[in-house]
């Protein structure tokens, strides 16, 4: 059997729904072939569409190794990056407010990685608003709504943001405002 004969069977598996088998289809192709940047980034796809990150980062980091030239696989792999620190900046939002400023610092990265990312501009926003960085907040929903017009949260945050900017703006002293908007 050759590889593409394996990512035949591969594809019959997904058209079935059988996302495991699928699974086993790629790497029988791989092992069959490890030198093909095309079944990497086919095996993580798969494994992002079944929510194992890892896998997929893996692959897709093994793709672009092999086809550095290759922009789907160095796009794909940067998504999957972003997607990665988005899930570590969620788990911060849990704990104290003092992770905020490290949530922020990888979501900013997520932000650089994956510029689509809707979900990045959005936490960013919801940390900066936590943070009490309504300019920055404003900056990141408006981002968001260049991505996604209609986005129905986005517009609202921007709405509540603006209200907590005028807010702040009202009873902050001058030296704070210039705090904050050299931040």
């Amino acid at each position: 059997m050759s590889g593409e004969e394996a990512i035949k069977k591969a594809y019959e598996s997904i058209l079935k729904h059988d996302f495991a088998k699928a699974v086993v289809w790629f790497e029988r192709a791989i092992a069959l072939d490890p030198d093909c940047a095309a079944y990497h980034y086919k095996l993580s796809i798969t494994y992002a569409r079944s929510n194992k990150l890892e896998q997929a980062t893996l692959h897709a980091k093994e793709a672009v190794r092999l086809d550095p030239d290759d922009e789907h696989y160095t796009m794909h792999y940067r998504h999957l990056q972003a997607k990665e620190l988005l899930f570590q900046a969620e788990k911060l939002f849990e704990e104290s407010d003092e992770q905020l400023y490290l949530a922020v610092a990888l979501l900013k990265q997520a932000v650089d990685l994956d510029p689509l990312s809707v979900e990045a501009y959005l936490l960013l926003s919801i940390a900066y608003s936590q943070l009490e960085d309504y300019s920055h907040a404003i900056r990141a929903v408006k981002e968001l709504l260049k991505l996604d017009p209609n986005h129905p949260i986005a517009s609202r945050l921007l709405e509540e943001y603006g209200l907590k900017w005028k807010q702040y703006m009202q009873t902050a002293s001058p030296k704070e405002i210039k705090r904050k908007g050299t931040e």
